[in-house]
């Protein structure tokens, strides 16, 4: 029995991965979302609330994580930030598992991963896409999000690989600068491509 092919989607804030997942996703071909996920886990009654609140007393409620709140007692603290990423990872790691072991007989599966290539996820996957549009595009649309500031843009990329690593890093690139006909196009083309073997 072969084995599904696995894709890593990923792109930095603002390049579109999210509407290119859902059209992996409207294509048939399973999307594990693993910022889904995560906000799943710490969301109410989410299955992190406990160890979380344990490691960083007063970060979470009823609601599930206080992001701000979490935010500030992890952010510039590498310390901290690692002691989440021990609690967090393994619970992500076993929903993943788990998703693999339920479309095992699906011939591609997305893993859709923000930060793949910054936390190593990168080297568990088959083929790479990075979703990339022109800086100028990116920077519209991240600051048309609520409560988004410049500074806050400029810290959150900093804290990413550089787009243009990432497209270098790539199997494949899909460009989102374009409509959303056309990118769902290359999308479409991707998976007959990929699904050919």
């Amino acid at each position: 029995m072969t084995k599904p092919l696995i894709i890593g989607l990923t792109g930095s804030i603002g390049m579109g991965k999210s509407a290119v997942a859902a059209m992996f996703a409207a294509a048939g071909v399973p999307v594990f979302d693993a910022d889904a996920e995560v906000r799943a886990l710490q969301g109410p009654e989410g299955a992190l609330l406990a160890p979380i609140e344990a490691a960083f007393p007063g970060s979470t409620a009823d609601e599930g994580v206080l992001r701000d709140v979490l935010g500030a007692q992890v952010f510039g603290n590498p310390e901290a930030l690692a002691r989440l990423e021990a609690i967090v990872h393994p619970a992500l790691g076993e929903k993943r598992a788990h998703f693999l072991s339920r479309h095992r007989d699906a011939p591609l599966i997305v893993f859709d991963v923000p930060l793949l290539f910054e936390k190593g996820g990168h080297a568990t996957v088959d083929r790479i896409v990075v979703v990339s549009a022109p800086p100028e595009v990116q920077r519209e649309r991240v600051l048309a999000r609520p409560g988004m500031t410049p500074e806050k843009l400029a810290h959150i990329l900093a804290l990413q690989t550089p787009d243009a690593e990432k497209r270098a890093r790539a199997d494949f690139v899909i460009d989102t600068g374009t409509t959303l006909a056309q990118t769902e196009r290359e999308v479409r083309a991707l998976i007959s491509e990929l699904s050919a073997g």
